[in-house]
């Protein structure tokens, strides 16, 4: 059976997602990786990741930024002004982002390790519960 690819956004100094980056390797998966810190999304990329998801679920509440500066919690009602800030400001971005297909797992917890595992399992005939 080939590895499955999944795409891998993350700093390398990201220990949460060297944890992730772990465990995808451990479990066979080939990690696509783009640090984030050297090649930076562009607000298309950001606007294609995001979707129709909320994009206040991309924040990094652990950012010093998002923390100190009214602006970061507050631009989210304005997507627009919110992709501009983080294009401009990776560390703003929750990480890791790991997406297969249709799927993505943001962050890494508890929660996002069973998704993560999970997600490096999938065949290109299998169904798994629908993600964010």
């Amino acid at each position: 059976m080939p590895k499955v690819k999944i795409r891998f956004l993350n700093k390398p100094t990201c220990t949460t997602g060297r944890k992730a980056r772990g465990l995808l390797l451990e479990l066979g998966a080939e990690p696509e990786s783009r640090d984030l810190s050297a090649e930076r999304l562009t607000e298309a990329e950001l606007e294609a990741l995001v979707g129709q998801r909320d994009y206040k679920e991309f924040l990094n509440p652990c950012n010093e930024l998002y923390r100190t500066q009214k602006r970061a919690r507050s631009i989210g009602r304005h997507p627009v002004k919110l992709l501009e800030l983080l294009a401009k400001e990776p560390n703003l971005i929750g990480r890791p982002v790991v997406t297969h297909r249709s799927r993505m797992v943001l962050g890494f917890n508890d929660e996002a390790e069973e998704e993560t595992a999970a997600m490096s399992a999938l065949s290109a005939g299998e169904n798994s519960k629908e993600w964010r």
